[in-house]
Formats: C-alpha cells, structure tokens, sequence
C-alpha cells in the first residue's frame, strides 16, 4: 500500500496473522501442512500488525462464523472484550494509570460473567519495539506484577482485551502448535546443528526484531532447527494457549496514538451485531463509557488541515463516539 519509489522504507508485517478459533485463546497460526477446516458457529480470533519505517499498527476482532444476529454467550463474551476495549480506550490517557485500567476492565468482564483472560499485556510501542518497557496488565496476581506507569502524551499503545465464558486460566497443550517467535536480540550462543545455524541465519536476515511465523521458513529444516535456538533462548516463543473445551474466548485489539487533542484509535473493525444476555447496570462502567475521548483545545489557533485531514478527524471521532457498536441488549 505504501510506495515510496524515492525513499527505500523498511515496511511489512509486525505480527503474523492468527487465526484462532473457539476455546483456542491465542497465537494459532498454522504452518501450510495443517488441515483444520472452519465450521459453521465458530468463534475466530483473527490478530495481525503490520509497520512502515518501524512504525508498527496491530489489531485483533472477533467474529462467529455465522449469518445474522450473535446471541447467548458467544454474544456475551464478545460484548465483554469490545466494552472493556472501550473503557480502556478512554482510560489509556495522559496522567492516568496502568492499574487504573487493569481495575476498570475486570469490572466490565465481571458486568457480563466473563472473565479477562489471564497473562494478556497491553504493551507501549515504539518504533521497531512491539513490546515496549510500558505495560497494562490484564489479570493482577502474585506472579504476574508490572510497574506501575502513568501514561504520557504522543505514546503509542496496543490495548490487548481477551475474556472467556471460562475460568480465564489458559494452559498450553501442545508446544508442537507453536509457530510465532521474535529474535531475542540480546542472546547469543553457538548453535551446534547445522540446520540450526542456516534457520537462525536465515531469521537473522529476513526477521532481526519483529515477530515472525516459521510458516515464511522452509518448513522441513524450520522444525529441525527452531528447537535448538528455543532450547538456548535466542528466539522468545508465543505459545498457543486454550481455555477448556466448550469455553468462548473473544479477542479485541486495537493501536491507539495518546495525541495532544486527545486518544486516536487507529485500527478498527465493526462488530456483528450481538444480543447479550447482560446489560451494563453499574454507574462506573456507565460513567467511563461516557467520557469522550478528544479534548478541546484550548485558544483559537488556526487549523490547518486539508479536506483529507478534516476527514479523516471526522471519522476517527465518528468512531470513538460509538461506544457499544451493534449491541442489542436483552431488555431490546
């Protein structure tokens, strides 16, 4: 899309597309040998990132493979994953805290008796770091601890929401399903297989310091020789992680840009629409759903945007402005 015949800029993918489905939480991104088949009435996560120049954009939606209206838990779980992407989304502010946020969307999840899925971050991104030093963490705990961060103006995150009609405690079945992995830049060791060293070669070459799918290696030689540079930590694995069978897992992301007029949320795609078999009564969540996401500015400054500017101001406020898009509610 973007072509620059002037200037050479680095650009393509940030983060492999995943395609996971049902109780599968995470990372599934499966190589060209596997045969999984869609059915009707599956849930899918589809995640991907893309960058140009470093700049990365990723985003994450949840769709039921289905025609019409999305109803009972399916609808409940999404509706979770999208309000608390929401509340987020007006939380993630300057002078704000990442605890406030990890707070605020558990009381959303709980609104609709899901859980938020444990181990999920929201990272702070920088040019040519996916995973900045900033986090938000989804689910507190004794093992999982963060530092505490006030967001700042002109930052830039991924706000990471995944919530299960589970017990939101994924667990990993299979290492063999693991195919995303991203160059752990600091390590380094003398890999004794040779297949080893042409794989690691060949990711030091295409893949230096985004995260990358083995399905862009030559797959024969990619299984051989991944499991020596995992075993010596020169390249960081995202497993694929499941919530027990029968369990619904929906997943929202989104990059937003903490501008000095307010939040822009810069990746977006509209839900179906869903019929929940809850409705958000309580005066907090209703009350941060409320807030706006731009700020006035003050004094009469000039603008100085073209009609293409103007317009595209007008959509992204179009969108922040929908706060529960396509929900129907019981009571409906």
């Amino acid at each position: 899309m973007y072509k620059n015949v002037k200037k050479k800029i680095e650009r393509g993918v940030a983060f492999p597309t995943c395609i996971s489905v049902n109780n599968t939480v995470c990372h599934f991104s499966p190589l060209a040998s596997d045969e999984t088949v869609l059915e009707e009435g599956d849930m899918l996560k589809i995640d991907m990132g893309c960058h140009i120049d470093g700049f990365i954009a990723v985003v994450a939606h949840t769709h039921v493979l289905q025609e019409g209206l999305v109803s009972g838990r399916a609808s409940d779980v999404i509706a979770a994953a999208n309000t608390a992407a929401e509340v987020a989304l007006r939380l993630v502010r300057p002078g704000k805290k990442n605890k406030d946020v990890t707070e605020a969307i558990q009381k959303v999840a709980t609104a609709y008796d899901c859980k938020i899925v444990e181990g999920g971050l929201s990272h702070q991104m920088k040019q040519f770091v996916i995973d900045g030093n900033k986090v938000v963490l989804s689910v507190p705990g004794p093992e999982t601890r963060v530092d505490e961060a006030e967001f700042e103006e002109n930052e830039v995150y991924a706000i990471d929401i995944v919530t299960s009609t589970g017990e939101g405690k994924p667990k990993l079945l299979d290492e063999k399903q693991t195919t995303i992995y991203k160059r752990a830049v600091e390590k380094n060791y003398h890999l004794k297989m040779k297949a080893s060293r042409f794989i690691f070669s060949e990711i030091n070459q295409k893949f230096p310091i985004m995260p990358f799918t083995a399905r862009a290696l030559e797959e024969k030689r990619a299984r051989l020789g991944l499991v020596e540079c995992v075993n010596h930590d020169l390249l960081e694995p995202y497993p694929v992680l499941h919530e027990k069978s029968g369990d619904l897992v929906a997943h929202i992301k989104f990059t937003v840009l903490l501008m000095p007029n307010g939040s822009d949320r810069i990746t977006f795609h509209p839900l179906q629409e869903l019929q929940p078999t809850k409705a958000i009564d309580n005066p907090e969540i209703k009350a941060w759903l409320a807030l706006g996401t731009k700020t006035k500015k003050k004094g009469g400054g000039k603008k100085k945007k073209g009609k293409k500017g103007e317009k595209a101001a007008e959509s992204a406020d179009a969108e922040s402005m929908d706060v529960e898009p396509n929900v129907t509610t019981s009571e409906e």
